[in-house]
């Protein structure tokens, strides 16, 4: 292949990355990862973009660094290096919410330095960012990312509203049932507990794989 049409193809595989991780492959909807944050921390909207923002920003980094340094990591220890290098991009994010938002950093509390331990990370560290270049490596974090990110504010936002009747904070569901029917909306406290966490994901999973592969492939349990 020449010289001028790698290159020219390199854009194209990287958006084919990005796209794919954001949606085909989506961490929580489609690969069903990360489910410790996932289903603890989206009590709110505010918490699931905290949360998404920090899984970004080591998702991208540690995909970038493993794949700088893929050719010069021995095979024998890679998955250690791995994680001293995810670990350290976690510090930088532990640290930084700490200064710059103390209430969302207790919100989150324990669930920021198990990102060191997050499978999302290490998987796409050990099987994509180690196999290639920067650029793709970089597409396929951003995408991961983000998918993770809009699928937790999602489970997020359903789950504040319901559980509240509030989103960041501010009074959703008062502001249209007393003009309409003169009461007060009455929160469903059970969504902002596990089990609502498990109820509302379980319905986004399977209005997600309906939506994606259709309802002959969801009913057989094949994606081909």
């Amino acid at each position: 292949m020449p010289p001028s049409e790698g290159a020219a193809k390199a854009p194209s595989l990287a958006w084919t990355d990005f796209t794919n991780a954001l949606k085909a492959e989506n961490p929580v909807l489609r690969l069903i990862l990360g489910m410790c944050p996932t289903l603890a921390v989206s009590t709110s909207v505010r918490n699931a973009l905290g949360m998404g923002v920090a899984v970004i920003f080591v998702l991208v980094g540690s995909n970038a660094m493993v794949s700088l340094l893929r050719r010069a990591i021995p095979d024998q220890v890679r998955i250690p290096v791995y994680i001293v290098i995810i670990a350290s991009f976690v510090t930088v994010v532990d640290l930084g919410i700490a200064a710059l938002s103390p209430d969302l950093y207790d919100a989150l509390g324990i669930f920021i330095p198990l990102i060191v331990v997050n499978c999302i990370i290490l998987a796409r560290a050990e099987a994509f960012a180690g196999k290639n270049p920067v650029g793709r490596s970089i597409a396929d974090g951003l995408g991961m990312g983000l998918g993770f990110t809009w699928a937790l504010v999602v489970l997020g936002g359903i789950r504040e509203i319901l559980g509240s009747g509030t989103v960041l904070g501010f009074v959703v569901f008062d502001r249209m049932m007393i003009p309409l029917l003169g009461v007060h909306y009455v929160p469903m406290i059970a969504f902002v507990l596990p089990a609502g966490a498990f109820l509302v994901l379980g319905f986004m999973v399977a209005y997600f794989n309906y939506r994606t592969l259709g309802p002959k492939k969801v009913e057989t349990g094949h994606s081909h």
